[in-house]
């Protein structure tokens, strides 16, 4: 189990990885800006590539040895972010969905909670995980599923979005589980 000093270099800010970590953040906006106007297609677009660049920092990361404690912080806010603002978008768009975004809401603050605690007792958070990986891209794809049967087809059923936001979050508490053993874990150690 990882347990070290966070540090940052300043070669940290410009690595492949963290570029697209940074991009995330970047069409938070855009989405955000489509979605209330209406242009799924756009907003779609946007989600879309910003899930791909997700499942690609920690990839290339890996691939390229760029992995950075500074990267290590970023993706999972950028995450955060991204998944607050579908939220609150996908929430003006079905009301309906306000229990089931609660739950994912409660994942990510506690995550984001978590994960200042490591930093203030200077332990580098862990990397994402497969199971933390693999809830983001259930989220995207249910998202960009809604989204681009609207835009495409005007097609609307509160039976798939339900389906597939109740399969979002038990995936995502599944993840939260998992996190919470190793946070837990980290903190043991540190202790010792």
């Amino acid at each position: 189990m990882e347990n070290n000093n966070w540090s940052f270099k300043p070669s940290d800010l410009y690595t492949i990885p963290n570029l697209l970590t940074y991009l995330r953040f970047i069409l938070v906006a855009p989405f955000m800006y489509f979605f209330l106007q209406q242009n799924y297609i756009a907003a779609a677009l946007c989600i879309g590539f910003s899930g791909l660049s997700d499942c690609f920092d920690g990839l290339l990361a890996r691939k390229l040895n760029q992995v950075t404690s500074l990267g290590k912080i970023l993706d999972p806010i950028a995450d955060k972010v991204t998944l607050f603002t579908v939220a609150l978008c996908m929430l003006i768009y079905i009301p309906s969905l306000l229990p089931l975004l609660a739950i994912l809401m409660f994942k990510e603050v506690t995550m984001l909670f978590c994960g200042m605690i490591l930093l203030i007792k200077k332990i580098t958070p862990p990397p994402a995980k497969w199971y933390g990986k693999f809830a983001t891209v259930v989220f995207y794809f249910s998202v960009v599923t809604i989204i681009f049967l609207k835009a495409v087809f005007n097609y609307e059923s509160p039976v798939l979005i339900i389906t597939l936001f109740v399969l979002t979050a038990v995936v995502m508490v599944f993840a939260l589980i998992k996190y919470a053993i190793i946070f837990f874990q980290l903190i043991k150690e540190k202790k010792k």
